[in-house]
This record gives structure tokens, C-alpha cells and sequence, in this order.
């Protein structure tokens, strides 16, 4: 699972780009109790989800020509121009140049050869995410894909990242970082890609009750993609899409994971 131990490769910052954030505020906060906090007049509309005062995701508006509303995960890198220069190499495209957000770090976002888009964060001043792996907060990372095994190839090369077959499913894989214990370095998994899904990286974030949830979200206007069910090995989960069309999903972690 994912942890605030953040290593080179890992995911360590999440947000998501909305065509009204105000109203995906509002629809977060009474899904998962989240309140939103600006990140000041300087920062273009851009601010953060909090629980307890603590950052588990961020919000902004939709900035790019054409983007669709979607949650952009950040992987963890030390050199986000030599990432950037992996990426071209590995096939991928970058999408928006390196550059530093004032004193808090350095980021470039990209789009993998299979069509994911993702994005590295270099830290500075923040290193990532205050919470992860409680109830509320971001746990688990999952990425679709058409090609599952040219978009490892892709990851492998500008990561280094470990994988292994998830004990019991021939198509599911588990993604570890480079370094440390490989299970408790895993971080998230690839999947063959979902018929209402866009490839790329689809979060999950922790809950005690998947089925409020779900319920919470479509009383919001948000959809059901997968519905409620529990995944032996893993937990209870759903994958859903906010009223945008972002979509999410939510896990309800076996305790023996």
C-alpha cells in the first residue's frame, strides 16, 4: 500500500483537474468529508482537499487545450528534467515542459505511449502528501491500459519499477518501486483497460464503507462504473466517475494486505 515513506518512483501527489472546481469541492466534501483550502491568489484557482487539516489530494481548474476533467497522479523523481528525457526515449510524450511551482518543487506531466497520462514531482519544500492509507486519503494506484505489457516496458524504463502477478489473476499486476522489499514497496497495479474507462491511472482512496460511498456519490450527481464488491485478496471496492466524469475508486483494504 502506499505510504508517506516516499521513494523514488513511488506516487506521491495527487489532484484533480476540474471544469468547475467549486462544484467538484462541494462534491467531495460530501463523499468523503473533504474541505478545500486555496492554495492563494498567486496559484490560479489551485488548492487542496484536507482532512483533519492534513492535504490527501489537490484541486485546479482545467488548464490544458482540450483536457477532460481527471485525477493526475505524481510519481516521486530526484531529477524531473532527466525523467522528462527518459520519457521521450521510452516512446512517451511530455506534455507540459519541466518547470518549478514557486519553492515547493519541480514538475513535468506526460502522456505514456499506451495514452496514460501521469505526471513526476520533484520535491522541494513539500514533499508530497501529508496523509495516505487512512480512511479519506489515497491508498492504492491503478493504471489501464490497452497494451498492459508495452506500458510496463514504458514504466520499467523510466522507473525501474518491480512487478508480479497478483496471486490468483493471470491479468493483474502488481507494481513495487525499485527499491526496498518488493511487496512492502508495492504501490498499485496494472490492469487490462475497463470498457468505461480512459487509460491511465485511476486512484483509490480508503474507506471504511464502500457502499455509503457509492451511495453518497450518485446522490451527488456522480456514476457508477463498477459497483460495490468485495475482491478476495484486496477488499470491498467500486469504481466511480464524479459529476465531471473523473473517475475514482474506493477500497475498503482486506485486512491482511
Amino acid at each position: 500500500m502506499v505510504t508517506t515513506d516516499f521513494r523514488t518512483g513511488s506516487p506521491n501527489w495527487l489532484d484533480l483537474g476540474s471544469p468547475d472546481p467549486g462544484a467538484a469541492a462541494a462534491f467531495y466534501g460530501a463523499v468523503f468529508g473533504w474541505s478545500f483550502a486555496s492554495a492563494g491568489p498567486q496559484a490560479g484557482g489551485y488548492g487542496f482537499f484536507q482532512q483533519g487539516g492534513r492535504t490527501v489530494a489537490a484541486l485546479g481548474p482545467l488548464t490544458e487545450p482540450g483536457a477532460v476533467s481527471a485525477w493526475t497522479l505524481y510519481f516521486l523523481t530526484p531529477d524531473a528534467d532527466a525523467t522528462a528525457k527518459g520519457v521521450e526515449q521510452g516512446g512517451g510524450t511530455v506534455r507540459m515542459a519541466p518547470g518549478d511551482v514557486f519553492d515547493a518543487g519541480r514538475m513535468t506531466a506526460f502522456t505514456d505511449p499506451t495514452g496514460g497520462q501521469f505526471a513526476v514531482w520533484q520535491p522541494a519544500r513539500t514533499k508530497g502528501l501529508d496523509e495516505v492509507g487512512a480512511p479519506g486519503s489515497f491508498v492504492w494506484a491503478e493504471l489501464h491500459s490497452a497494451d498492459v505489457p508495452r506500458a510496463l516496458a514504458f514504466y520499467r524504463g523510466v522507473f525501474g519499477w518491480r512487478t508480479q502477478e497478483f496471486e490468483g489473476s493471470s491479468d493483474y499486476v502488481v507494481l513495487s518501486t525499485a527499491d526496498g522489499d518488493q511487496q512492502e514497496a508495492g504501490f498499485g497495479g496494472a490492469a487490462p483497460l475497463h470498457a468505461e474507462l480512459s487509460p491511465g491511472w485511476l486512484p483509490y482512496f480508503a474507506t471504511e464503507d464502500p457502499d455509503a460511498v457509492v451511495a453518497a456519490a450518485t446522490a451527488g450527481g456522480g456514476s457508477v462504473v463498477v459497483a460495490a464488491a468485495d475482491v478476495p485478496g484486496a477488499g470491498r471496492l467500486a469504481v466511480l466517475k464524479d459529476p465531471f466524469g473523473a473517475a475514482f475508486a474506493v477500497l475498503r483494504p482486506d485486512p491482511r494486505m
